[in-house]
């Protein structure tokens, strides 16, 4: 035999055993997602067959004998090569430890323990399942003993899921862990808690079915290569390749955060599958290098990612528009308290809420910005004036007050005359971070004439104001009492029925340039106006304190604040 020869050998063996597993998978997938539930005996004798078929091939003298002349030739191969024969190699050796008869057996015991397991946990009957649990337990302890006798079952175990670990280590990084985590825990829990009431209601199965959906599209999963299922207890599989990748949830109608929690940590495991070479499909090298780094891909995406306020800010709109049902839980958490005090109602941004004759483009997920925000509450805010602002900023009375004096005896003339409130930058900055800040311009009547978007602003230590270089824009400094806009916007209700026109023009302007991601804002519609002649904005300042969360260290601060407020009796206690 030729080297090449043994080569293609090695591809077309990998290939068949990538066939039986395709098959193997098949079965535990099919179990876990769709299959009548009194159908895992066939199962298992289809699995028995199927295992035992596997266990030849791979066992097999044919099999053993291209790898150690493979083996023998390890220098003549490419460093995929060598990594294919070593990791057979090594699986066979263990497989050839095991008896063929115990091996089978032990396919069709999993088998029967998925399908014990999913009846144990849907009646919480664990004396159902604790007998094949300990079969399982049994069989293992019993084939490590044959695999490694000279080392501990869990250590032989461990280095099977991440090669070379240990319990000693293990132990080492979790007394680490435990250190310091466990303090830190005690202290959080001291701590008033999250209201979480929103995340608790009833979300209809089929909506949270939109969402994860959604939520795919938006991690970047190709959805012609990944599937979603439901079972019991979600997880991610392969069959055959990294080409057919499956993942599952489970869908909770009283708590819609759980399944889509779940949909983004399978789905990152997903994305790690399919991120695979093609060239390595159909090989041992296919899929994942480890179960650790499987695990931290998974966790990236569930918990850096997938709770950090970026995203979940990003992905509310949707959350609004696919569990609507989500309105009820914001209105026992927020809407009740402000209705104590004024007249609540709400408004869904979605992308088929457009002017006549407009349609996103084909595919969008992303919401369309700020001024179509604004646009879709034009049937709740009709003939009124209405003011603007972030949720998650603190403005202040004051602030709230002059816009409030402007609007209310506001009237347009020859043009639309609107407002802002332009806070002093000084008053906007944290000591956590820097902050980016539309800096303003009025001319000689107050009037806004410009604003200018600075990123990275910060004060030194000399108590300069300064920001940083941004693109083709130099560094420079800001004068203490110059107005930035922190988007607190007032209008007269003029202004609703311009952004038809306007978004005419951003859905034959810009939103071609990238219809995926291009957003009509806020501040862009109003500049536009006043460019054309059509509209003023009255600068309204301020002395007010911006707070708003920009760093997580900022919070205890704006607690610290609202709380002395609240104590010099500027608001009410039970707000």
């Amino acid at each position: 035999m030729t080297l090449d020869e043994a080569i293609k050998s090695l591809m077309a063996l990998q290939a068949k055993l990538a066939a039986y597993g395709h098959a193997m998978g098949l079965l535990f997938y099919d179990g876990a997602t769709t299959a009548p539930k009194g159908t895992a005996a066939n199962r298992g004798q289809t699995m028995s067959i199927l295992s035992e078929e596997h266990y030849k091939l791979t066992t097999g003298g044919e099999t053993v004998a291209l790898l150690e002349f493979l083996d023998a030739h390890k220098s003549e191969l490419n460093e995929k090569q060598q990594r294919m024969v070593f990791l057979l190699i090594k699986d066979i050796r263990n497989m050839q430890k095991i008896p063929m008869d115990e091996y089978v057996a032990y396919q069709q015991l999993l088998v029967e323990a998925d399908d014990v397991w999913h009846r144990a946990k849907e009646t919480s009957d664990f004396a159902l399942f604790e007998p094949v649990l300990e079969k399982i337990f049994e069989t293992n302890i019993r084939f490590a003993h044959y695999c490694a006798p000279e080392k501990d079952p869990y250590d032989y175990w461990l280095s099977e899921y991440e090669d070379g670990l240990t319990m000693a280590q293990c132990d080492e990084f979790f007394a680490t862990l435990r250190e310091h985590i466990v303090p830190l825990l005690k202290k959080i829990k001291e701590k008033p808690q999250v209201d979480d009431a929103m995340l608790h209601g009833h979300f209809p199965e089929e909506k949270q079915a939109q969402l994860s959906d959604y939520l795919m599209r938006t991690m970047g999963l190709d959805l012609d290569h990944v599937g979603l299922s439901t079972t019991e207890h979600p997880f991610t599989t392969s069959l055959g390749s990294h080409f057919d990748e499956r993942i599952t949830t489970h869908y909770l109608e009283e708590n819609f955060a759980s399944s889509m929690f779940s949909v983004i940590h399978e789905g990152g495991h997903a994305l790690y599958d399919t991120g695979s070479a093609d060239d390595l499909a159909y090989t041992v090298l296919d899929g994942g290098v480890s179960m650790g780094i499987h695990e931290s891909q998974s966790r990236f995406y569930e918990n850096l990612l997938g709770r950090s306020r970026a995203f979940t800010g990003f992905v509310f709109p949707k959350l609004c528009e696919a569990v609507r049902e989500l309105h009820e839980a914001f209105e026992d958490a927020i809407g009740k308290k402000a209705r104590r005090f004024m007249q609540v109602d709400y408004a869904y941004q979605t992308l088929d809420n457009l002017p006549d004759g407009l349609t996103a483009p084909e595919g969008r997920e992303k919401p369309l910005g700020t001024a179509h925000a604004v646009w879709c509450a034009k049937e709740l805010t009709a003939g009124c004036p209405i003011a603007v602002i972030n949720a998650d900023d603190f403005y202040g009375a004051d602030a709230f007050r002059k816009m409030y004096d402007y609007l209310a005896s506001a009237q347009d003339d020859d043009k639309f005359r609107y407002c802002m409130v332009g806070y002093q930058v000084e008053n906007t900055l944290t000591e956590n971070g820097t902050v980016s800040r539309g800096v303003c311009t009025a001319d000689e009547n107050g009037l806004l004439a410009h604003i200018i978007e600075r990123t990275a602003i910060h004060r030194d230590a000399d108590g300069v104001i300064r920001y940083d270089a941004d693109g083709d824009a130099p560094a420079g400094e800001i004068a203490r009492g110059t107005p930035v806009s922190l988007n607190l916007w007032g209008f007269t209700p003029s202004f609703l029925p311009s952004l038809d026109d306007g978004l005419r023009e951003f859905f034959a302007g810009k939103l071609p340039d990238n219809p995926m991601k291009a957003e009509y804002y806020l501040p862009f519609a109003v500049d536009a106006l006043i460019k054309d002649g059509k509209a003023t904005a009255k600068v309204l300042t301020t002395d007010s304190r911006w707070y708003g969360v920009t760093y997580r260290e900022d919070k205890p601060t704006i607690c610290a604040a609202v709380a002395a407020m609240t104590e010099n009796g500027d608001y009410p206690a039970d707000l």
